[in-house]
């Protein structure tokens, strides 16, 4: 049986190790990290990124305590959403006899997984116009400076579970 990382990897969902907290500071190697176990690991994270399970496996290995992020804007994008508000909307969903996409409770937030706007890669895109980087909206590491609803899409990055925030939370899966 998967774990809950290699059953998001196995479902195509691409990760990268990220920092995570380590005697009460980031097990990253910056001296003053200004977003403890908040981060990716490596700065090339969105190129890094995998969906390869053998790839994870080497990652696991290599960096046996860290957390893993999954890039958006690519495969998926993410409704980053408030602990109440996001809990009462999954069951309003759910009650609609709606089937959403993976819903995950990281730190008191509920990350809302969808099919992203638009499609990067593709050569013709109609709504190419319309959507926009992440840094445009919110960014990872911006919590306290935007509490409220986040849409995390293109240069942006969610942690997965079973990731444990400096809080010592671990993300959990609520809907699958």
């Amino acid at each position: 049986m998967l774990d809950p990382l290699e059953r998001f990897v196995a479902a195509g969902f691409a990760v990268v190790p990220a920092a995570a907290p380590l005697d009460g500071s980031c097990s990253c190697d910056r001296i003053g990290c200004p977003t403890p176990a908040a981060h990716p690991l490596s700065r090339a994270w969105q190129v890094e990124a995998a969906s390869d399970l053998a790839q994870l496996a080497r990652w696991r290995v290599r960096h046996p305590e860290a957390n893993y992020a999954t890039p958006t804007g690519k495969t998926h994008s993410v409704l980053d959403v408030p602990d109440q508000a996001g809990a009462e909307a999954l069951q309003r969903v759910l009650v609609a006899g709606t089937a959403p996409g993976p819903v995950a409770e990281v730190d008191g937030r509920y990350l809302f997984f969808a099919a992203p706007r638009t499609n990067p890669d593709a050569e013709v895109d109609a709504d190419e116009d319309e959507w926009w980087s992440s840094s445009l909206d919110c960014r990872p590491d911006t919590l306290e400076e935007h509490p409220g609803l986040r849409w995390h899409d293109r240069g942006s990055y969610v942690f997965v579970p079973p990731s444990v925030s400096m809080s010592g939370r671990t993300a959990r899966w609520v809907y699958w």
